[in-house]
């Protein structure tokens, strides 16, 4: 799975072998592709309630389209994952089954904080979660 979402973010970055030219600016690389300045945001979401109980495949797809979809219709990926992290109360170390919420956007998409917030603490609220993870990087974009 992780090689699919590096692959991913490679194809959208423009990753290429090394050029002679290594002075061109980041846009130079993106026009080259027809592609243009953007961001990838990345949301990562734990499937595992507090008490242990699991979130379902339902309950996550009924989240998909209520809270993320309706904020980012242009288009979105999804990636099942496995995840681990450390529990702030506890200090113990956690694994458990994830989702990846893979979108490419541009930077001055109106409202982004708002709607990413929006998600994040409706994800929290809804399925008593620490934590939504949110990874943004710059790239390049065609499609």
């Amino acid at each position: 799975m992780a090689a699919h979402v590096l692959a991913a973010a490679c194809l959208l970055a423009a990753c290429t072998p090394a050029s002679p030219d290594r002075t061109a600016p980041a846009s130079l690389a993106c026009e080259r592709f027809g592609a243009h300045r953007g961001i990838e945001i990345s949301l990562l979401f734990g499937l595992t309630r507090p008490d242990g109980r699991p979130i379902t495949d339902a309950e996550w797809q009924s989240f998909l389209g209520r809270a993320v979809t309706p904020r980012f219709p242009d288009g979105l990926s999804v990636f099942q994952a496995s995840g681990q992290w450390r529990d702030r109360a506890s200090l113990q170390v956690t694994a458990e089954p994830s989702r990846i919420v893979w979108i490419a956007t541009e930077p001055d998409a109106p409202d982004l904080t708002t709607r990413l917030d929006a998600i994040r603490a409706e994800y929290r609220r809804d399925f008593q979660q620490q934590s939504v993870g949110l990874v943004i990087r710059t790239g390049c974009q065609a499609f």
